[in-house]
Order: C-alpha cells, then sequence, then structure tokens
C-alpha cells in the first residue's frame, strides 16, 4: 500500500472539479508509461512489460465482474468493512482480484474470481499493528475520511472515460490520496483523487 516509485507522465488534465456532487475534490489525470501497478516481472524490458501488460489488459476486458463488484463482494464479507486497495491480477492462471479491506483494526485480504465473482482460498486478516507506521497512519486516515475507494473508482472511470483496473492510497507531499489506474481504449491513465477532510491526516 505503499507509494511505489513514480515514472514521468504527460499531463492530461488537472483540477477536472465537480464530476460528481459528492465526489472528491479534484482529480489529475496523468498518462505514458505503464503505471507500476501493472508492473509484472519484467525488471524493467520495455518491449517484455509492453506484452505483460497488453496480456494482463486482454484478459481483464474479458472477465465478467467489475473492480467495483469486487469491492462490493470483499466488503460483504464482514459488515462496514471498506477496500484500501484493489487490484486485477490476470498474470497466471485464473485472472482475479486481489482485495485488501479495513475492518474492526485488521486488514482483510480477499482474492475474487474475476469470472465468477467467487472468494478463492479464504480470506487472511493482519492486524494493524504489525503494519509500518505509515500504512497504520495511511488506514487510520481512510477510517476518518467520508469518501471511499468505490466513490474514487467511479469518479476515475468518469474522468478517464475508461474502466479500472487497480486502485489504493498513496501519499503523497504529505497528502493521503486515491490513486487509481484506468484502461481508456488502449491507453493506462492514472488518475489522483485527494479525498475531502484528507489534507492534513
Amino acid at each position: 500500500m505503499k507509494a511505489a516509485p513514480r515514472y514521468t507522465w504527460q499531463l492530461l488534465a488537472v483540477a477536472l472539479s465537480g464530476l460528481l456532487i459528492a465526489a472528491p475534490a479534484h482529480a489529475i489525470v496523468s498518462a505514458g508509461n505503464t503505471p507500476t501497478a501493472l508492473h509484472g516481472e519484467t525488471d524493467g524490458d520495455a518491449a517484455a512489460d509492453r506484452q505483460a501488460v497488453s496480456r494482463e489488459i486482454e484478459r481483464f476486458r474479458t472477465s465478467s465482474i467489475s473492480i467495483s463488484q469486487a469491492m462490493a463482494i470483499a466488503e460483504a464479507r464482514h459488515a462496514g468493512a471498506t477496500t484500501a486497495d484493489v487490484s486485477f491480477d490476470g498474470g497466471s492462471g485464473v485472472p482475479v482480484y486481489r482485495v485488501k479491506t479495513l475492518h474492526n483494526d485488521r486488514i482483510w485480504k480477499q482474492t475474487i474470481n474475476a469470472a465468477t465473482g467467487e472468494l478463492m482460498g479464504g480470506e487472511a486478516a493482519l492486524p494493524l499493528a504489525e503494519l509500518d507506521l505509515e500504512d497504520r497512519s495511511n488506514l487510520a486516515a481512510l477510517g476518518t475520511i467520508r469518501h471511499r475507494l468505490a466513490d474514487a473508482v467511479r469518479v476515475a472511470e468518469r474522468a478517464a472515460s475508461g474502466k479500472a483496473i487497480s486502485g489504493g492510497l498513496v501519499r503523497e507531499g504529505g497528502r493521503l490520496n486515491f490513486a487509481i489506474v484506468v484502461i481508456s481504449g488502449d491507453d493506462l491513465k492514472e488518475v489522483i483523487l485527494e479525498p475531502p477532510g484528507a489534507r492534513g491526516k
């Protein structure tokens, strides 16, 4: 859940406001090199990266379950849970969503079948006390803001005109943001959203 090192992206749009009345305050949409959320084990080989991402996108497009549905399935496992991180994994075997939800001072890790929506392999729980300070701080802030990752996904999909393939929390410049990767046509776009009330948390 830590912010991964960033590539330099060409800025497409800044401060998209008014997308939804209850939406996070603003969005920054960027595109260009492959966001690190979709990088596999190719270790920087550009051609191999492009092929791996193309395969991942194709598997994502043929999946029956959307990222929003996967989050809802995972959150339904524990009343009051909220998603902290979600990503599509089409790299091996059955395509799945890997979802981390926050509930009762624990992070619950679920694997959701992207074709059927079924939970695969049970779920694992990790006490927040076992996380590092930055992750604990981010998750504590997540519990105090009004907006959820599901809200950010809806705004990001609208802002980037596509379908979200991953999303989670990042802290940049002391601010907690949602970072959503969206497939728009043949491009990957990253949308950064700062939830209202997250500033200074």
